[in-house]
């Protein structure tokens, strides 16, 4: 299991500028991280634009996009500025689609949320195939699309869905590379999410499929008082209602339950969990504990760089 790092401060509530979180970027390829992801919100920067400026300022780093919702963008124009990114990027871009929530893709863009099972699956039929070839022709109900692009210097991008309930997981087995995960407890990964995607895969003929499991985390002495933070810090996802299904699956209460909280040995032991479900990259989401919080954010990145490249 890979262990990458989160940059940018949207997931935390605390939007950056765009060159804060190149910065990031490259301070996370410095410290030894294999990949760092970011997540894209509709209300905040735009992510992909972000890792293409963040490709040209490092060399080794893996940058993922975590998640771009699909409903307000054609996958066409998704597919043409993932490629353009890539070639910024050299090959290194990862790219995360999702239907996001109902609130924000009816109540912020004006679009139906209907059937995202199914609009997913056109999504990725047309998607795919453009930014593997560069072209497509497709008839569906949601999408009708022949046409295609060229961007020198681009390669392939990988594809992960933001996958929780079993009928968007099994679309993912099937048209992409794999999943990324928020909110997703052990119990969740091991019982329904890992072996669902692992079978719809083997069943598309797909290779082994990709878990990237993004998990709040901080290193502290006192984990209650880091429970208590993360109870704070992640409260608005327990609002939305594809979270809250989740942790009702997952048999807890609220965000906080899941955060990874304690002192070092006890961190690690329990990140090494994740590798043992399943998961194939860590997405650690950082979050800082007590009145400090740039020594609290300073301790979970060093046991992370630690940890790093994998476990």
């Amino acid at each position: 299991m890979r262990i990458a790092i989160g940059i940018g401060g949207d997931v935390l509530g605390v939007p950056m500028a765009p060159g804060t979180i190149v910065e990031e970027a490259r301070q996370a390829e410095e410290e030894g991280f294999p990949s760092a992801w970011s997540v894209h919100f509709s209300r905040g920067v735009d992510a992909l634009s972000v890792m293409a400026v963040a490709g040209t300022q490092t060399s080794n780093l893996d940058l993922g996009v975590g998640i771009v919702p699909t409903y307000p963008r054609h996958p066409l124009a998704l597919a043409q500025q993932a490629a353009t990114t890539q070639a910024l990027c050299g090959g290194r871009l990862t790219l995360g689609v999702g239907v996001s929530h109902r609130p924000v893709i009816e109540g912020m863009h004006g679009i139906p949320y209907l059937s995202p099972a199914a609009h997913m699956r056109e999504y990725l039929s047309v998607l795919e195939p453009l930014l593997r070839d560069g072209e497509v022709t497709y008839g569906g109900d949601f999408f009708r699309v022949n046409g295609g692009f060229t961007v020198p210097g681009t390669h392939p991008v990988s594809v992960v869905v933001g996958a929780l309930a079993p009928q968007m997981v099994r679309v993912a087995g099937e048209f992409a590379d794999g999943v990324v995960t928020w909110m997703a407890g052990l119990r969740t990964l091991e019982g329904d999410i890992v072996p669902g995607l692992h079978g719809a895969a083997a069943a598309a003929g797909r290779s082994k499929p990709r878990v990237v499991a993004a998990v709040q985390i901080a290193v502290c002495d006192d984990a209650e008082a880091g429970k208590e933070e993360a109870e704070r810090t992640f409260a608005r996802y327990g609002t939305l209602e594809n979270y809250t299904r989740l942790l009702a699956r997952e048999g807890v209460a609220s965000p906080g339950a899941l955060a990874v909280v304690g002192p070092e040995d006890v961190v690690e032991k329990q990140l090494r969990r994740y590798a043992d479900v399943g998961a194939t990259e860590l997405w650690a989401t950082v979050f800082p504990v007590g009145d400090d919080a740039a020594a609290s954010v300073r301790r979970t990145r060093a046991l992370l760089a630690q940890m790093a490249p994998e476990l």
